[in-house]
């Protein structure tokens, strides 16, 4: 018996054996090589080789999800209860420029890791809550959009939340020196503008690292302000991203402006928290609305591995949903939207 002649089949050769030597001893056509291996539709002994079967991008439904996942993977409200998504962002590695993380969280067990601790030299453990809260969203097994993304503490704040501007580059430059592509950085922090920062994030992104910051979270006074005032929001070649509720309407203190490019929930966000390592919080902000979109570019990432930010930043603009967000001001009315 033979294999159906217009099937492929997938022949793997001994170790250190040529490929195209063994097809031309069997006197089959090669469809296609590797280094281990070939595929031929030629006929071959029933034994030899396996059937090329179909694969298929990963995707998955979570039943039950928190709020904000539930609407990032849906045109329009109601809710239905369940986040879905196609790929998971595997391959992707996600560096979260932050308070640091709790390295031993269960929701991102095996994949997390240290980068650097600016701060004091460290491991990058978070002692504050807000940077394991972030990558919770970005990649938590339970509270993330993209569940399969490597995440990477970056420890430029401290305890209290509170760093300076040459310590955000220091984290950043250690960035710039040291990530894997398909890579995104996530800037859930903000401060008066800064042309050094500014310059910065625009090195990062010429060097392939699609870089997210979160727009703010307004003035003393808990009013909105042009998130163009602000750094690293400011920076065009950044995805910078403001928050909605749960009826798609902005909230009075997340900043505006035509340096802001997407919306994403951000108002009472469930993730991961570091006291514990199934600690969580609910809390708002334009923080937490980032990493939401740092995530959705994982996952468009993990599809297009070769992807520059531009393009990144050009597929999720296309996706976004329109019409949807109410008191956006002067920023475009985009709601951020994975597809599910």
């Amino acid at each position: 018996m033979e294999h159906e002649p217009d099937r492929s089949t997938l022949v793997t050769v001994a170790p250190g054996a040529d490929p195209l030597a063994v097809a031309a001893h069997l006197g089959v056509r090669v469809t296609r090589a590797w280094s281990t291996g070939f595929a031929t539709s030629s006929r071959l002994p029933v034994g030899v080789g396996e059937v090329d079967t179909p694969m298929h991008v990963s995707s998955g439904t979570q039943p039950h999800a928190p709020w904000n996942l539930d609407r990032v993977d849906q045109p329009r409200l109601p809710l239905d209860g369940t986040y879905r998504w196609t790929g998971s962002g595997a391959g992707v590695t996600a560096y979260v420029v932050d308070t640091g993380i709790r390295l031993t969280s269960r929701d991102l067990v095996g994949r997390v890791s240290t980068g650097v601790d600016v701060v004091d030299g460290g491991p990058a453990t978070d002692c504050n809550g807000h940077g394991t809260h972030v990558s919770g969203t970005l990649a938590g097994t339970r509270f993330g959009v993209a569940k399969g993304v490597r995440v990477v503490a970056v420890r430029v704040l401290d305890c209290t939340g509170s760093g300076s501007t040459s310590r955000v580059l220091a984290g950043l430059d250690w960035v710039l020196h040291h990530h894997v592509r398909p890579a995104v950085l996530n800037l859930s922090l903000g401060g008066a503008p800064s042309a050094a920062l500014d310059a910065e994030v625009r090195a990062l992104v010429r060097d392939g690292v699609v870089v997210v910051a979160a727009a703010g979270n307004g003035d003393a006074d808990g009013q909105a302000v042009d998130a163009c005032t602000t750094s690293p929001a400011r920076t065009r070649v950044a995805i910078t991203v403001s928050a909605t509720d749960r009826a798609d309407a902005k909230p009075v203190w997340a900043n505006t402006g035509r340096c802001v490019d997407l919306f994403a929930p951000g108002v009472s966000v469930t993730s991961d928290w570091d006291t514990a390592d199934t600690a969580t919080r609910t809390i708002s902000g334009t923080s937490m609305a980032s990493p939401a979109v740092a995530g959705a570019a994982a996952l468009w990432l993990g599809a297009h591995p070769a992807a520059t930010p531009a393009q990144v930043r050009a597929a999720l603009v296309r996706a976004a949903g329109t019409g949807l967000v109410t008191g956006y001001g002067t920023a475009p009315d985009r709601l951020l939207r994975t597809g599910g």
